[in-house]
């Protein structure tokens, strides 16, 4: 027997640790692969002062804290150079690659990005240095030249992003001037906004499972994942998956979320830098087991098959393919290889139908049980005013419902015998 223990470093977050954590324990503790037999304990992480040269008890640590809070990204570092733990996400990447430098290796690689500008930051650093270097070397520059040059309307946006913050859609140049004043220090980008899209999509990865999701922006939390099966055609739902999968390869993620707009029939990625994607049940709802499953399934995986942390990245073998003669199609088949390579697809599947084969059970039964109705309280609770509870409770509760009725086995149809033709009378 051996011994794996699966860490959560987690926030305020009340949902998906709750139901990971249930998850495991109706699938069993106990995962057979390969011929060992793993035994895996959950444990949730505190902050502390720490040791560089401290032992780690975690094998693998879901992050959904490091891209805010410092103390445990640098524990993170250390647990993953000196102890070799496991990391959902990359730290590394995450902290360097911001959505500024995921944009330029996308356009790199060939990917339709819509044009976007770095803008300086609005207010300077009070530094007398900084007031030196920029009078000998700052230009002055025309930002409604830029914004009249891409075209209304645009996106202002910190260069370095994150959860929606400080984002301003523009539309004129009293608004240009509001939102590039208000931005402060930041750096900024200016974005061009694709007006009258047909789609935009949300796709949830997690290792190399992808699911792709009809966003709706516009509308209240509650509400922005429309459940809608059939939104992309195939040839479209294949090129979306394909650009998430290539995203998180090139930089080493493992759980990270990416949105497209879809317009004129052409995929544009517009946000694929997401440390802390998505998964609380009152945004996902009835695609909320779809995302447990996954996450538990890839980190079980990771753990069993002693996945080795990655940490720096690979990315000659994807400019390669960028820099050749292909066809844009011949491009996204060659950087699909190269991605379900890095995330072993094969193997994962293969242990997935058999190491876990009785998980969609025991997602299923749980929904179904007491207990989740306990955890979709307390996060209705927890997120909702007092007068909204009884509502949003039976909002979830009847789209989760739906979701489970989806899951049960439909009865085979039976195809009835033909009546026998009367006797004619002898």
């Amino acid at each position: 027997m051996v011994t794996k223990c699966l860490g959560l470093l987690i926030g305020d977050e009340v949902d998906w640790p709750d139901t990971l954590e249930a998850l495991l324990h109706r699938l069993g503790n106990r995962i057979e692969y390969r011929g060992k037999s793993y035994d895996i304990n959950v444990r949730r992480l505190r902050i502390r002062p720490f040791s560089l040269t401290a032992p780690s008890r975690y094998d693998l640590v879901i992050d959904r804290l490091a891209y805010w809070h410092f103390a445990p990204r640098e524990w993170l570092k250390k647990a993953a150079l000196v102890n070799r733990t496991y990391l959902l996400n990359n730290p590394f990447t995450f902290q360097s690659m911001e959505k500024h430098s995921a944009y330029c290796a996308m356009i790199r690689l060939g990917l339709h990005i819509p044009e976007t500008w770095l803008i300086p930051q609005k207010v300077n650093p009070d530094t007398e240095k900084f007031r030196r270097t920029a009078a000998l070397y700052h230009e002055h520059f025309n930002l409604p030249g830029i914004a009249e040059q891409v075209g209304y309307p645009v996106f202002l946006k910190p260069f370095d992003g994150g959860g929606w913050r400080g984002v301003t859609r523009v539309t004129d140049l009293r608004k240009l001037h509001e939102a590039y004043n208000n931005s402060g220090q930041s750096l900024m980008h200016l974005q061009k906004g694709l007006a009258d899209y047909d789609i935009f999509c949300r796709s949830l990865a997690i290792g190399p499972q992808v699911i792709s999701l009809h966003f709706q922006p516009e509308k209240p939390h509650h509400a922005r994942y429309k459940v809608d099966h059939n939104f992309l055609t195939p040839e479209i739902g294949r090129e979306v998956t394909t650009i998430t999968k290539l995203i998180n390869a090139f930089f080493c993620w493992d759980f990270n979320s990416c949105e497209t707009i879809h317009k004129d029939g052409i995929a544009w990625p517009i946000d694929f830098a997401n440390a802390c994607p998505d998964v609380a049940v009152t945004s996902l709802h009835y695609y909320y087991p779809w995302a447990i499953k996954a996450l538990l399934a890839w980190s079980l995986f990771c753990l069993v098959s002693e996945r080795p942390v990655q940490i720096a990245m690979q990315p000659q073998k994807y400019f390669d393919i960028a820099d050749s003669e292909r066809s844009y199609d011949e491009k996204l088949a060659a950087y699909e290889k190269l991605a379900d390579g890095h995330f072993q697809r094969e193997q994962f599947e293969e242990f997935r139908q058999t190491s876990l084969a009785g998980l969609d059970d025991a997602m299923l039964d749980l929904v179904q049980a007491p207990e989740f109705d306990t955890i979709l309280h307390n996060t209705v609770e927890a997120t909702f005013p007092r007068h909204e509870h009884g509502m949003f409770f039976a909002h979830y509760r009847g789209l989760l419902s739906l979701w489970a009725q989806g899951q049960q086995p439909q009865p085979e149809a039976v195809e009835e015998e033909p009546e026998a033709a009367p006797e004619a009378p002898a």
